[in-house]
């Protein structure tokens, strides 16, 4: 049994702390009072019904704290997932937070192993070993999607950690040790070659929704049947029926930070593609809010902020970029979400009535739910498969 720290309660470091806690002992510290009060009540901060039940379950729950002392001073591992957003002016994710973590673990615990779980640029996890003249600072992507974060951990598709050393290994082996599906591929790799998987990774699916929703637009314009010929392209089992919903475009906590990171890390290398899959999500969402202005509504409800069903996810939502646009053009946008209390800025007024939301001229909903059936006439939706 290690024991073992978490920081950061998001998806990333809640899934892996109840992962981890099944056969270890597990403590997580974070900055936010109320997240730290709910989990050692046994609630969960963020919707995730998986999440959910297990804090309940858990047979050593976890100990979650706001000291960073109390958090580290026993552990053996200290796993770092806070936000590391991209920074437009820099070009480059704002890895302020890790290297924060990094540097208080050095000066607090300096035997622990630090495995950064944060998306981080390629070249990071090396300039943090240089820095601090160590090997004991690994990293290990993580390939989650937002409301299945735990059952992604669970039952993951591979186990990747960016080093070839004895605490690699460990780690790996409890990770493994956690999931419950079995033979898991574990990769062990150098720590750029990590990060650089990590990116690829979702640079890929970001490619591959840029891609259906292209194969969208043009349908919808050539008024061809989209439906017909997503299913006629899937059924070549090289492209296979998945990821294949078109929207309004990518978004969340991976998808639009991962790319542009991606774009930044590509300076100086020939490339076309990954360029591409930026532009084309921007273009991807102009369309959709010309076509909706082209109707000519005097009012436009916008049905959720949230990415997924079972999520409570606002950022780098796509509705939000087609919000500003409908916004530039002086139209009225009215949203209905009820995770939302008030607005958090003034280009959309907040309705929380259904009923009243319905009056709305049009109403935009990236994904077709029941509760809008009544006024199915004035959806617009790119939703095909009723399906995140």
């Amino acid at each position: 049994m290690a024991c073992i720290t978490i920081v950061g309660l998001g998806y990333v470091g809640l899934a892996n702390a109840l992962l981890l806690a099944q056969h270890n002992q597990v403590c997580a510290l974070d900055t936010d009072v109320e997240r730290v009060n709910m989990i050692n009540q046994k609630i969960s901060p963020i919707a995730d019904q998986q999440i959910s039940e297990c804090l309940q379950t858990l047979a050593q729950p976890i100990f979650a704290t706001r000291d960073p002392h109390l958090a580290y001073k026993n552990a053996e591992f200290v796993v770092i997932a806070t936000p590391t957003d991209y920074d437009p002016q820099s070009n480059f994710f704002d890895t302020s937070s890790v290297e924060s973590v990094i540097a208080q673990v050095k000066h607090l615990n300096c035997e622990a192993v630090i495995v950064i779980k944060s998306t981080v640029p390629v070249g990071f996890t090396e300039r943090m070993q240089k820095q601090y003249e160590c090997e004991d600072i690994i990293f290990s992507p993580e390939f989650l999607r937002e409301g299945q974060a735990l059952q992604d951990n669970l039952y993951p598709s591979r186990i990747i950690v960016g080093s070839l050393s004895r605490y690699a290994q460990r780690f790996a082996n409890l990770l493994k040790q956690g999931a419950l599906k079995q033979d898991v591929d574990v990769l062990l790799t150098f720590s750029k070659e990590a990060e650089a998987i990590k990116l690829f990774s979702n640079t890929y699916l970001a490619m591959r929704v840029a891609f259906f929703n292209e194969l969208d637009t043009y349908c919808e314009i050539k008024n061809l049947n989209v439906l017909q010929i997503i299913n006629g392209v899937g059924l070549d089992p090289r492209i296979g029926s998945h990821y294949n919903n078109p929207s309004f475009g990518y978004g969340g906590y991976c998808l639009p930070k991962d790319t542009k990171q991606l774009l930044a890390n590509f300076e100086g290398v020939p490339s076309n593609i990954i360029s591409a899959i930026v532009a084309a999500n921007k273009t991807r969402k102009r369309y959709i809010s010309d076509t909706i202005l082209a109707k000519s509504p005097k009012n436009i409800g916008v049905y959720r902020l949230i990415m997924k069903s079972g999520s409570d996810n606002f950022r780098e939502s796509a509705i939000l970029d087609i919000i500003s646009l409908l916004y530039e053009s002086g139209t009225k946008v009215t949203v209905y979400e009820p995770e939302l209390k008030k607005p958090f800025c003034d280009e959309f007024a907040l309705c929380h009535s259904l009923d009243e939301f319905k009056k709305c001229d049009v109403i935009i909903a990236n994904r077709v739910v029941d509760e809008l059936t009544d006024v199915r006439e004035k959806v617009y939706t790119r939703d095909l498969f009723n399906k995140n």
